[in-house]
């Protein structure tokens, strides 16, 4: 608009110095444009306190129940809660025996003020898939991160996949069939936040952790609501489970890579390196983190047996070597500053978080 100015005044008024002028003009708006800073703001809480809810739902189309959680913008105080506290029994009972009997690295608390009012406004809504037998409330601290940032965050427990169906003894196996459920339930999930939360729906993303990446991966393609997706180790197009494909994926992605992912391992790693990010067609961001394992960036790391690849020692799947898996927390940290950057470049159209973006991952097709 500036330009289209000057532009119309010289052409009025003529002359070397008005031209001189218009260089200058565009040398400075070129500079302000493509100058920005990363946004640091991503690696902390932002402005807002953070509200949670559980909530039952029933998809009566397909006769399915499911457990949400909701964490939004709050004006209201947040304190520690036990986290175990976002569930009921029977549930609460069996998550707090399973921390009970856990080393220190699974998240102990939530920060969140439980039923709070939401704050006044209309908010980008994230919505997000658990991992195999996981809960819903496995990525708290991203959740907790995206919300203090003006994000509406929605996830549910994939009923038959849960760590209390694993306990149980009868939880869904990994495949297509399943994962197909899963992207059904996310995509109502989405309907039931559109209708009872304060959401623009014009900008929804989605993000997933291990099988729940492969899930997000198919809601972006299959909903054409979503704007951005992100994958926390695994790739969306696997060619282990059909269903997605990358040339189908038509918004901007990013993947979180755990180097030493014991779960996928390097067969995996190289899926979202080679099938995933470098054949896609959109902008995709790909950060790959050193003695990473693949429950590394997640508040259930280590909470149960098969949570363990990710918390205190083991064996590198890069080198067959004894290390020590990172510190959970710092994990944590990065998974929570990553996926809230990402979202806010893609959502929120925020230069210096695409700043940030840039500076600490690997990116394509700018």
């Amino acid at each position: 608009m500036i330009l289209a100015r000057v532009r119309a005044f010289v052409s009025r008024r003529g002359g070397s110095t008005l031209r001189a002028m218009l260089r200058s003009v565009a040398f400075v708006i070129f500079v302000g444009a493509c100058g920005a800073s990363p946004d640091l703001g991503v690696e902390s809480a932002g402005a807002y306190r953070v509200g949670t809810a559980r909530l039952d739902l029933t998809d009566t189309a397909r006769s399915r129940a499911l457990t949400a959680q909701v964490w939004y913008p709050t004006d209201a105080a947040a304190i520690d809660v036990p986290i175990e506290q976002l569930e009921i029994d029977p549930h609460r009972a069996s998550y707090a025996q399973l921390l009970s009997a856990a080393p220190s690295c699974p998240s102990r608390t939530a920060h969140v003020a439980v039923g709070a009012t939401a704050a006044a406004g209309t908010f980008p809504l994230v919505a997000f898939s658990h991992c195999h037998d996981c809960v819903r409330f496995s990525e708290e601290t991203v959740a907790e991160r995206l919300a203090s940032h003006g994000f509406v965050v929605i996830a549910v427990d994939h009923t038959g996949n849960t760590i209390y169906d694993h306990l149980a003894g009868h939880e869904e196996t990994i495949g297509t069939d399943f994962l197909n459920v899963r992207a059904a339930d996310i995509r109502f999930a989405i309907d039931r936040a559109i209708a009872t939360q304060p959401i623009d729906p014009t900008r929804i993303g989605v993000f997933g952790h291990s099988f729940g990446g492969v899930t997000a991966g198919l809601v972006a393609q299959t909903d054409t609501r979503i704007r951005a997706a992100l994958s926390i180790a695994a790739p969306m197009d696997n060619p282990l489970i059909s269903g997605v494909n990358i040339e189908d994926l038509h918004v901007p992605l990013a993947f979180l890579v755990a180097k030493e992912d014991n779960s996928i391992t390097e067969l995996g790693n190289k899926l979202i390196r080679e099938n995933n990010y470098a054949m896609a067609s959109v902008p995709v961001w790909k950060l790959e983190v050193a003695d990473a394992g693949h429950w590394s960036f997640s508040d259930v790391d280590g909470a149960a047996d098969i949570f363990m690849a990710g918390c205190g020692a083991g064996i590198r799947q890069t080198t067959g070597e004894d290390f020590t898996y990172m510190d959970p927390p710092a994990g944590r940290a990065i998974a929570a500053s990553f996926v809230t950057a990402f979202f806010e470049a893609e959502l929120d159209g925020s230069e210096g978080a695409k700043a940030y973006l840039d500076e600490k991952a690997e990116h394509r097709n700018d």
